[in-house]
């Protein structure tokens, strides 16, 4: 019984801090301090691009958008959870899915 509990509080440990992840908006995550890092954004998917080597799509939420570096282009209006880099260049934040 007694590791029974200890298992149910470590699951609901793990589930809380998957939750908290997803919960981060985009303003939040686009800061000198995350370059470099895995970051976890939820927001809709906005218009898409592909040119070449260059594609993906941005992703809105209530805070701010983001450009996602990816092959995989989503349908336009869809909400996704999206996982990937943190990236910095000369035209601002990205995330970086390939």
């Amino acid at each position: 019984m007694k590791y029974t509990n200890i298992l149910i509080i470590f699951v609901l440990v793990l589930l809380t801090i998957s939750l908290t992840a997803c919960a981060t908006t985009i303003k939040e995550i686009k800061n000198d301090s995350n370059v470099g890092k895995t970051v976890i954004v939820k927001g809709t998917v906005g218009s898409s691009i592909k040119l070449g080597s260059l594609s993906g799509y941005t992703l809105e939420d209530d805070s701010d958008s983001i450009f996602v570096s990816t092959n995989d282009l989503p349908e336009e209006g869809i909400t996704k959870i999206v996982k990937g880099t943190l990236e910095k260049n000369i035209l601002g934040y990205y995330i970086n899915k390939k």
